[in-house]
Order: C-alpha cells, then structure tokens, then sequence
C-alpha cells in the first residue's frame, strides 16, 4: 500500500476530479465504494447546503470521502453597479432560454469562514482546496479534527508553497485537465505546465504525495503517472462522462465528440481561464470582448447555463472538458475505476 492510500484510508490510489456545479453524491459514493476517494466540489454551497450535502455523502458511503473549496484570491468582484452592464450584455442568451435579466444579488458566493464552518461540524476525511495556500489555522483545524488536507498546483512553485503550508498532499494538475485553471502565484495563461512535465518536477520539489491530474483517462494514463513518480492520479473527464455525474446527456455527448484540439481555455463563462469545448456562447462572448470579473461573470452566465442545462441546449452551456475527452468511453462509474486500477503498479 502506497503512503498516499495509508494517509487517505483508499484501498486505490484514485481520485475522482471534484466538479463545480457537476459533482453528484451518486458519483462520489461510487468512487469511494470501489476503493478510491471519491470527491465534490462545494463551489457555491452556503453552509447549509455544505452540511446536508456532507450528511448525503456520508448516508451513501461509509467510507472516505473529500469535499473541495476555492479559496478567494483577493481580487474577487463584489456586486456593483457594474452588475447592470454585464448584465445586459449577455441579454440574448436569457432571451434564448426565456429567463429575465437578473438583477443585482447581494453576494454573490458565500463567505468561506461560512462554509468551513459547515466542513468543520461535517468533519469529511478530506478537504481539497484550490486557487490558493490555506493558512496556518485552516490546516491546523482540519488536523486537529482528522481531516486531511490536499492542495492544487498547476506549477512547481505553487507545489512547494503549499507543502511549507503542511498539506498532506499536492494535486499536479496539467494544462491538458478540464475546467478552471486553479494557478494562484501568477495569472494562469502564464502556468501552463503540461502534465508530463509538472508531474515529476514537482515530486523531485516536494516530500509529500503528489497525486497527478490533467489528460489521465484509461489504465496508460495511470501507468505514466506513477513512471513519473506520482503516488495517485485524479482524473475527471472520464467520470463526469458517466450516467452517475450531474453531467446531461448533451454534455456527455459532447465529451465524446470533441477533439483533443477541439477544446479551448476560454474566461467567456466564468471571468477565469478554464477549458472546455468552443460552443456558440464561448464563441459569441469571445467576440463581443465584454467579460465581466470572476465572480460576477459566473455567476451571470450561470443563469442561462443552468436554464439551457435543463433544456439540453449544449451550445449555451459550459462544456467543461479536458484534453483526454476522446478517452472517456465508458459509461459507468465503475467500468472506469476499474479500467483506472488496471494502470496501478502492483
């Protein structure tokens, strides 16, 4: 057994990628049942919401599972006047799905104290974070409460940052992974490290497991991982293409029919660089040159996407996806995992 599945309790070193806004306790409670760790993202989530999601989790698997959060950056837009212009902005795609311009909300995520409050009564196994180095305080708590700590870095200084913060483990997520580029020491079109290359760079950097992200989709991705010197793999894309993901139907159509060079980093959806499939709404906003700042611009475009999500209008939708997209061929959670473990040294 590998340091990292003594320090995470999983009988495999597999991790399920954690999805803003497409995770699903289904999917989660898969992957930790099979033996690895299954992961969900809490973007969003009030502290609530944190909590019944964690106590869902924890009635559908008795084994470990990890919650994910964003960690601010500092620079994060907060309701203003502006609201109103990048509103109208996007006016023909409310049109398109019949939902009214939105107004101006009075927040629009909740406070992180509020949602680590919620993780803390909730005690998951483990906490991942992302765009950022916890604190001193956050990690302390999580140890002194039995939840591990794992950071997200997209190059090697960002590993060794957080591994002088005490995580218990680095996910090296390359160029190549699906969604936000999590870089948080210099702005992500600058932190562009392939996996490959991150990989063994970081593992040489760091003493603590590195768990390997970004294009891994089948048993040949895994196998490189540890030829690199990783200790776990993460992956997403093949799972969020499984009947178990919050994913549509349209989005795991999608997954399967767009090439490795057929997706793009784009800051259209969310006002950060992330990367998915080139759609008409990528495409439309791209060209209007009128993106307002993260969060403001998620959370604008979240009120078409979720619209046109529950119509099946993949054009006006985020079609999060990595590289590795052509891989993901298998349709059950479990086809997948067991395709993943194949890959593990013995």
């Amino acid at each position: 057994m590998s340091d990292l599945q003594t320090l995470l309790g999983i009988e495999h070193p597999i991790l399920l990628g954690p999805f803003g806004g497409l995770s699903s306790v289904g999917l989660t409670a898969a992957v930790s049942e099979a033996g690895g760790l299954g992961s969900y993202g809490l973007y969003g989530y009030d502290g609530d919401r944190v909590r019944s999601t964690i106590a869902e989790l924890r009635a559908a698997t008795s084994r470990p599972f990890g919650v994910n959060i964003w960690l601010p950056t500092g620079d994060e837009a907060e309701p203003n006047p502006q609201h109103a212009i990048f509103a109208q902005a996007l006016q023909p795609f409310y049109e398109a799905v019949g939902v009214e311009v939105p107004e101006r909300p009075e927040r629009y995520l909740p406070p992180l104290a509020e949602q680590l409050e919620a993780i803390w009564d909730a005690a998951p196994s483990v906490l991942s974070v992302v765009f950022g180095v916890p604190s001193a305080g956050v990690v302390d708590e999580a140890h002194r409460r039995g939840i591990r700590v794992v950071g997200t870095a997209t190059t090697v200084a960002e590993a060794v940052a957080l591994a002088e913060a005490g995580v218990d483990a680095v996910v090296a997520t390359g160029a190549e992974a699906a969604g936000h580029r999590v870089s948080f020491l210099r702005p992500a079109e600058e932190s562009l490290v392939g996996t490959f290359a991150l990989v063994p760079q970081v593992v040489d950097a760091v003493g603590v497991p590195v768990i390997a992200a970004g294009g891994i989709a089948d048993r040949r991705g895994v196998a490189a991982a540890f030829a690199l010197g990783a200790s776990g793999v993460q992956v997403g894309t093949a799972f969020l293409a499984t009947a178990e993901s919050a994913a549509n139907d349209v989005h795991r159509a999608a997954i399967r029919s767009t090439a490795a060079d057929e997706t793009v980093l784009t800051r259209a959806m969310s006002g950060r660089l992330a990367r998915g499939a080139r759609n008409r709404a990528v495409r439309a906003i791209e060209a209007s040159g009128t993106i307002a700042p993260f969060p403001m611009q998620n959370w604008l475009t979240g009120r078409f996407r979720t619209a046109a999500g529950q119509r099946g209008l993949g054009e006006l939708q985020s079609l999060w996806m990595g590289q590795a997209a052509p891989l993901a061929t298998r349709d059950a959670a479990a086809d997948v995992f067991e395709e993943l473990v194949a890959g593990v040294p013995v």
